[in-house]
């Protein structure tokens, strides 16, 4: 399209030589705007922030960049305070403290390791020891009915007599095997009541004795290597009543 631009001033005109277009358009350097016609259209605010905006942006950054320089100069201080030489004495007292608490380490592990094998080793003693405690609890009732079988058959009477003998020598061999395996009978006649060993079922005033004595046992106890499988049922005596 023919045309011509030519520059006024601090202003510029540009004319469209058109027979169709009538458009003149004219810089207002004054109203800092272009005349289109008889309107005027303003760019200088634009064009002046355009302008200012390179600027701000160069004043930004150069903030930007003594900051950063800032921070990587606190940065590298920092750095150097951790490479400056630690005090000998207090790397040694340091030292000192870390291998006390790697010593009281070592000794807490081992009494640990110790009592571990000590408990260990009691179980399994005790284990071995009352391994038959339930055994010999079921075999007391047998050699009970024994005495009491020999009990009834005491006296002069023939007859019976060599079922007598019979039977006390079966009672003697089952009292000899429990004493192969450490099992003793409490027999408590005439001795201070225990409450350990002894079971007290009834009291009775008795004056020829001293109270709180085993007057008659009514059923023997038996302890296993010192452990007690079976109390004696014992009668107890006590001071006789005040008249």
């Amino acid at each position: 399209m023919p045309g011509a631009a030519k520059v006024l001033g601090v202003g510029l005109e540009i004319v469209i030589d058109d027979p169709h277009i009538d458009l003149q358009i004219t810089d207002c350097a004054a109203s800092g705007g272009l005349h289109v016609g008889s309107d005027c259209i303003k760019w200088g605010a634009s064009v002046a922030e355009q302008d200012q905006q390179p600027e701000a942006d160069e004043q930004d950054k150069a903030v930007d960049s003594r900051t950063d320089g800032a921070a990587g100069g606190d940065e590298w201080r920092g750095v150097a305070d951790e490479l400056v030489a630690p005090d000998p004495d207090d790397v040694v007292a340091r030292l000192e403290e870390e291998l006390t608490a790697a010593r009281d380490a070592v000794l807490r592990a081992q009494a640990d390791a110790q009592n571990v094998v000590r408990r260990a080793e009691q179980d399994v003693e005790k284990a071995r020891k009352f391994a038959l405690e339930r055994f010999c609890a079921e075999l007391l009732p047998v050699v009970d009915n024994l005495e009491r079988a020999l009990e009834t058959t005491a006296g002069d009477n023939e007859i019976v007599k060599p079922i007598a003998e019979g039977v006390e020598l079966t009672l003697k061999s089952f009292q000899n095997a429990l004493k192969k395996f450490n099992i003793e009978v409490v027999d408590p006649a005439g001795e201070p009541f225990d409450p350990q060993l002894h079971q007290a079922m009834s009291l009775v005033e008795n004056g020829a004795v001293e109270p709180n004595t085993v007057i008659a046992v009514m059923q023997k106890g038996y302890t296993l290597n010192g452990r007690l499988v079976r109390p004696a049922m014992v009668m107890v005596s006590k001071s006789p009543a005040a008249k």
